[in-house]
């Protein structure tokens, strides 16, 4: 017995239970109609799953060549100082610039030695010296603070991108040139990193965070330019971070590069 004569008994089966006679062309119909009827369910289904199983493939694509080439720049960076200048705005009161000579350590940290004269002892009574130094310190604190955070976005690392993809939380975004791959909830529930990279040239051209440190009032958007060394790796040239709740910019360049 084929599948078709299975098929018009069970027909038969069922028409019987509802009460209705069955006819052999009336089965041969039915048949057709859900014939019909599954594979256009089937051509729906290729559809709407080969262009899934392509995005897929690209995503996995573009995300191997940013890990790639953000784990080769970090190796590289190992083999360089340079100097980084930090200008740090309060309140819309620029303070006076800092300059530290910068490589990496043993352990794998950037270790900053200060090249610039060290800041002027506050001045005044003993009031307004303690006054000046407990905001020093806040401030101090509240950027150790900062720093800590954006150290996980900033350099991106390629263990922490594959988790966010695994995780669902990945997409890609293209824009004339090149291609900006978002993560969301990557460090803490709510932020967002948006990497812009070079298709063409296999560059990170620049690198955006939205995120917040206790509270997500305590919002902290930092964005990364970033440059290509002659024959060499990509860097951070400038970096702006702003922490809106402190009324705090802070703007980084970095230069002069040098291979050790």
């Amino acid at each position: 017995m084929n599948w078709i004569e299975q098929s018009s008994l069970g027909i038969a089966a069922f028409l019987a239970v509802l009460g209705l006679s069955y006819s052999a062309p009336a089965a041969a119909g039915i048949l057709a109609r859900f014939s019909k009827r599954l594979i256009l369910a089937g051509a729906v289904a290729v559809l709407v799953f080969l262009p899934a199983m392509a995005q897929n493939g690209e995503m996995q694509q573009k995300l191997a060549e940013v890990k790639q080439v953000a784990a080769e720049n970090k190796q590289q960076l190992h083999q360089y100082q340079w100097t980084e200048t930090t200008q740090l705005t309060l309140k819309g009161d620029p303070k006076p610039a800092s300059t530290y000579l910068c490589r990496y350590g043993p352990d794998g940290q950037v270790q900053k030695t200060l090249t610039s004269p060290p800041p002027e002892e506050p001045s005044g009574g003993r009031l307004k010296q303690r006054i000046i130094e407990k905001k020093k310190a806040e401030i101090e604190g509240y950027m150790e603070q900062v720093k800590g955070l954006l150290s996980i976005y900033v350099p991106p690392d390629p263990q922490g991108m594959e988790q966010a993809y695994q995780a669902g939380k990945f997409a890609l975004n293209p824009v004339p040139g090149a291609m900006n791959l978002v993560f969301t909830d990557y460090a803490e529930p709510g932020d967002r990193m948006t990497i812009t990279f070079d298709t063409a040239a296999k560059k990170i051209i620049s690198l955006d965070v939205n995120s917040y440190l206790d509270e997500a009032k305590d919002a902290v958007t930092l964005h990364v330019q970033m440059a290509t060394l002659p024959n060499g790796p990509n860097y951070a040239q400038q970096t702006v971070l702003s922490a809106k709740a402190k009324e705090l910019v802070v703007t980084t360049t970095n230069s002069n590069y040098q291979k050790l």
